[in-house]
């Protein structure tokens, strides 16, 4: 690393344990001399490489010094990150970027565009195969905001770094002072940022979530010792079902739950928790709105998708009554919906389901059902199962006005099809407990499923 500290330098310094960063390409310099390059100072042509470890976990960073050229991805700039990803591919290691850039280097550019695409095209490769984690610190536009797409996880700081294909300017009828579309606020909001806040926020998270992460999708994950009483009962846990958030940390080890795109879809949750020492991957109806989205069925099947990926069992909250009614979500919902029923359907992992609450309709079967290859479904004595609200099915059954009948109806239909007991009797819920007992339970299954298997048909891929 170079001797000037630059803020590149310092941001991989306090991500990394204490003095394990080592660096590579550290003598790399542009190869234009056109409009004068090769007078202008490029050390290390303007982005720090190298690898480090993170609680003794290896770990290959990047960060891009502003400092230096802008930042600006010419030709060997991108060459360097290339070799990073080759490298970090070879070990089974994740990859952490840190981005603050001017963008693609005028100078250079077809070498520097061909050069971005190379960036491009590792990241793909490695989807999948090692976690990708990007940090926005500083500008990432056009092209650039591409390398956080591609990634799994973004992290951007919540003040002076921005994000954008175009800026508000450049977007007929808007300016910044109307909708500023870089903003951390705003990215997160619409779902490209899963954690915002200061630096010294972002490296804690940063450092929580690949404590949690395998290294690779052939690393099962480290199963840590558990200090928590595997058996300790959820008190009043049934009171949080309008919390979701805090229902997934009451359940887990020691109170911890690591929440992913917490600002976007606040009708679905997901995020990371440890149930006896083993990482698991959640996903809940939130408790805050009984319905899901079109954002939420696509933030839910992201994040299975990711999990079934690195073998990350997956545990579902169930808890909700229908879809979300516009005409907007008439546009999305059915592909979302079939996005989310497939990633459920694809993901070979161990699935359990908890139904804490109602589950109606079609959103019942695609909340991790039985239907769609959950391997355990449990049920709350007083949950509801079913295909929509007793009062709502009995008027439709008697096409009455007539009170009274419909209240008899409504009864019958509850005691007969709502019942949570008629859908264990069917087989569709494994068995009905407590929900002080969830976390016990919960735990139980995983632990029967830790060497499961799951043989599926051969092809290419999925077209969906």
């Amino acid at each position: 690393m170079s001797d000037t500290q630059s803020a590149a330098s310092t941001r991989i310094v306090s991500l990394l344990d204490a003095n394990s960063f080592v660096e590579f390409g550290a003598q790399v310099t542009a190869r234009s001399t056109d409009f004068n390059l090769s007078a202008k100072v490029a050390a290390s042509d303007g982005v720090i490489t190298g690898y480090g470890t993170i609680d003794g976990s290896l770990v290959f960073v990047y960060s891009q010094d502003a400092s230096v050229l802008g930042g600006s991805i010419g030709e060997m700039h991108a060459k360097k990150i290339v070799k990073l990803y080759e490298r970090a591919a070879s070990m089974g290691a994740p990859v952490i970027a840190m981005l603050d850039s001017t963008g693609v280097r005028l100078e250079e550019a077809t070498d520097a565009l061909n050069a971005l695409g190379e960036i491009y095209n590792n990241q793909v490769l490695i989807s999948g195969v090692i976690p990708q984690i990007a940090v926005v610190y500083g500008n990432c536009g056009g092209g650039l905001s591409f390398v956080p797409a591609l990634s799994d996880f973004v992290f951007m700081e919540n003040t002076k770094a921005q994000l954008y294909v175009n800026t508000p300017d450049a977007i007929k009828g808007n300016s910044a002072d109307l909708n500023d579309n870089r903003t951390a606020e705003y990215q997160a909001g619409i779902g490209n940022v899963d954690f915002t806040g200061s630096e010294e926020e972002l490296i804690t998270a940063i450092r929580t979530l690949v404590g949690l992460l395998p290294f690779n999708n052939e690393d099962a994950g480290e199963v840590t010792p558990c200090s928590d009483d595997l058996n300790r009962a959820c008190t009043n846990i049934a009171a949080l079902r309008g919390d979701a958030v805090s229902m997934l940390a009451m359940i887990a080890d020691n109170g911890i739950f690591f929440e992913t795109k917490k600002d976007f879809a606040n009708c679905i949750v997901t995020g990371f928790m440890k149930l006896n020492g083993q990482t698991v991957g959640a996903v809940a109806n939130s408790g805050k709105v009984d319905t899901i989205c079109a954002n939420g069925a696509d933030k839910a099947a992201d994040f299975i998708k990711f999990c079934d990926a690195f073998n990350i069992p997956v545990l579902t909250l169930a808890n909700v009554k229908g879809f979300s009614r516009n005409e907007c979500q008439e546009k999305r919902l059915p592909k979302a919906a079939a996005k989310l029923a497939t990633a459920y359907a694809q993901a070979t992992v161990p699935k359990v389901t908890v139904v804490t609450g109602t589950a109606y309709g079609s959103c019942y079967v695609l909340m991790g059902s039985k239907a769609i290859g959950a391997d355990f479904v449990y049920a709350w004595p007083d949950s509801e199962i079913g295909m929509m609200d007793a009062k709502q099915a009995a008027r439709i059954l008697t096409d009455s006005d007539d009170a009274a009948e419909i209240r008899k109806t409504a009864a019958e239909y509850s005691d007969l099809q709502q019942n949570v007991k008629s859908a264990a009797m069917r087989g569709y819920v494994d068995t009905i407990i407590e929900d002080a007992d969830t976390r016990k339970y919960v735990i139980g299954a995983f632990e029967m499923l830790y060497t499961k298997r799951e043989n599926r048909p051969s092809k290419k891929h999925g077209t969906i």
